[in-house]
């Protein structure tokens, strides 16, 4: 019998001999046959509070109970009441916003940042969709819009007249593309993040205090060394980097957040936890969320690449929550940094004038100083009336 064999015999055999209170010795046989009733018990008495986060990168537990993981219900019934935002989202397109509602509704997403097509002409329509989906209910819906061409000037006065309407974004923006199979080669998009009216945009929606969300790949070269240009040169600019963890590294995102207060991480959550080219080890993001934990977003990016479409992109990002470890932060990811942008944009003139109608026409007073979140409810309600 090799060693570590004797070493479970001898050990099982102890083990009943304390507890019958002998002192005889008992034949291996015998103790042999008790050894899988001894570890059998003895397993569920094991309590592991390891996260993921704490172990080695080559470690493997195989204690049952380390391996498993809450369920997707699970984790909408421990993080539902946090209200999470999904940041990044294309369903406006074909208006497919309609069938998701009810899966929103049961898996507590509370708001979801829409639009359609990104930087083609297709996109001047899936931005109406986007609009009308906010009018049906703005109490779950923040409108972006991408229909412009940034290679002509008119374009200034699209972002301008949107921005007054009532969208709160650019986004999703192609400002460089080159292995993307659906925006490689679309008709709008940019070289990179400083090409055509690029520059004036920036300045613009700096005064609206409205973000622009920007598609950028590679994330790396030449494209990333634009960004940090448009970062460095427009800092009163909110810029956020989409599917920041595409591709992309922990180290290169620390890098990037830690040089530029003014870009914000949206984190495409089934990128990396589920899409095996995203390394399905969401855990190495954990430490640079963490350090900036009010610059960080979820998003679903509509399940793109995913086995499991949008859904299991919302179970995604919950699984981000829950490796975070702690409710703060949770908080801030899930909900606030994204709502924080949106209500830090003041009412818009437009708006404004339109209230301002309203209050004559219906005696009604709906106070001052309005954010344009705020705005925004009111004139839907109207219009819904």
């Amino acid at each position: 019998m090799d060693r570590y064999k004797t070493y479970i015999v001898i050990l099982a055999a102890c083990s009943m001999l304390l507890a019958s209170g002998c002192t005889g010795g008992q034949a291996d046989s015998q103790a042999e046959s008790e050894v899988p009733n001894i570890v059998q018990t003895a397993a569920p008495e094991v309590k592991l509070s390891i996260k993921s986060t704490d172990v080695p990168k080559d470690t493997v537990l195989s204690t049952p109970e380390a391996a498993e993981e809450p369920s997707f219900a699970q984790l909408v019934d421990t993080y539902g009441d946090l209200g999470l935002i999904d940041a990044h989202n294309h369903d406006a397109s074909a208006m497919q916003y309609l069938r998701m509602e009810k899966s929103w509704t049961a898996n507590k997403v509370r708001n979801v940042v829409l639009f359609g097509d990104v930087s083609e002409p297709s996109a001047i329509l899936t931005d109406v969709f986007s609009w009308a989906a906010y009018q049906s209910n703005p109490d779950l819906y923040i409108p972006y819009f991408s229909g412009f061409d940034l290679h002509d000037p008119e374009c200034l006065k699209v972002i301008k007249n949107n921005l007054e309407k009532g969208y709160f974004g650019l986004g999703e923006i192609a400002a460089a593309s080159s292995y993307s199979p659906v925006l490689a080669n679309v008709a709008w998009k940019a070289s990179d993040p400083m090409d055509g009216y690029f520059p004036q945009i920036y300045d613009l929606i700096a005064e609206y205090k409205a973000p622009i969300l920007l598609h950028i790949d590679p994330p790396s070269g030449q494209p990333v060394a634009k960004l940090e240009q448009a970062l460095s040169e427009h800092p009163d600019t909110i810029f956020i980097f989409a599917h920041i963890n595409a591709y992309n590294t922990p180290d290169e995102v620390d890098r990037l957040m830690g040089k530029y207060p003014n870009l914000y991480a949206d984190f495409f959550a089934g990128y990396s936890v589920y899409n095996p080219e995203g390394g399905l080890r969401p855990e190495r993001f954990i430490p640079v969320i963490k350090k900036y934990p009010d610059r960080f977003m979820l998003s679903t990016d509509s399940g793109y690449g995913l086995e499991g479409g949008e859904e299991k992109a919302i179970e995604a990002m919950y699984r981000m929550l829950d490796l975070l470890d702690d409710a703060q932060i949770a908080q801030m990811i899930a909900r606030d940094n994204l709502l924080n942008l949106i209500q830090a944009q003041p009412a818009t003139e437009t708006q404004l004038k339109a209230i301002a109608e309203l209050e004559r026409n219906t005696g009604n007073s709906y106070g001052e100083k309005l954010n344009k979140l705020e705005a925004g409810k009111i004139l839907a309600q109207v219009i819904k009336k």
